[in-house]
C-alpha cells in the first residue's frame, strides 16, 4: 500500500512539473507551435538516462526507488521519455525489426487511435 501511495505522490508531482514547464515553455513562444510539450518530452529524454544511469551505475537503488521515480514522477512528467528508452533497449539488443514495429506503433498507431477517437467523440 505504501508503494502506491508513493507512486501517487511521484506521479502528482510528475504532472504539476508538466504542467508548470509545459505553461512557462509555451508562455514565451506563443500558440503557433507546441514548444511546451517539446521541451516536456525532450527534458523528460534527458532526466530519464540521467536517472536510469544514477539509479543503476552510481546510486545503487532498490527496484522500488526506480519504479517510484521513473514510472511515478517520470509517468507523471512524461511517458516519451520510457517509450524512447524502451525503443533504445530494443536497438540495443539488435532487435531491429521489433524497435520499427515499436517505433511505428507508437507514431503511426497513435496518431490514427487519436483520429478514431476524435471521430467517436464527435459522433457521440
Amino acid at each position: 500500500m505504501q508503494k502506491l501511495i508513493l507512486l501517487f505522490v511521484a506521479g502528482g508531482l510528475g504532472t504539476l512539473a508538466r504542467y508548470g514547464l509545459g505553461g512557462f515553455v509555451q508562455q514565451g513562444y506563443g500558440k503557433l507551435f507546441p514548444w511546451g510539450t517539446v521541451a516536456v518530452n525532450l527534458l523528460g529524454c534527458v532526466l530519464f538516462g540521467l536517472v536510469w544511469a544514477a539509479l543503476t551505475r552510481r546510486l545503487p537503488s532498490s527496484v522500488e526507488a526506480r519504479t517510484i521515480i521513473l514510472i511515478g514522477f517520470m509517468g507523471g512528467f512524461t511517458t516519451f521519455s520510457t517509450y524512447m528508452f524502451e525503443t533504445r533497449e530494443l536497438l540495443a539488443d539488435a532487435q531491429w525489426l521489433h524497435a520499427l514495429a515499436y517505433f511505428t506503433l507508437h507514431n503511426v498507431g497513435g496518431f490514427a487511435a487519436m483520429l478514431v477517437g476524435l471521430r467517436v467523440g464527435q459522433v457521440l
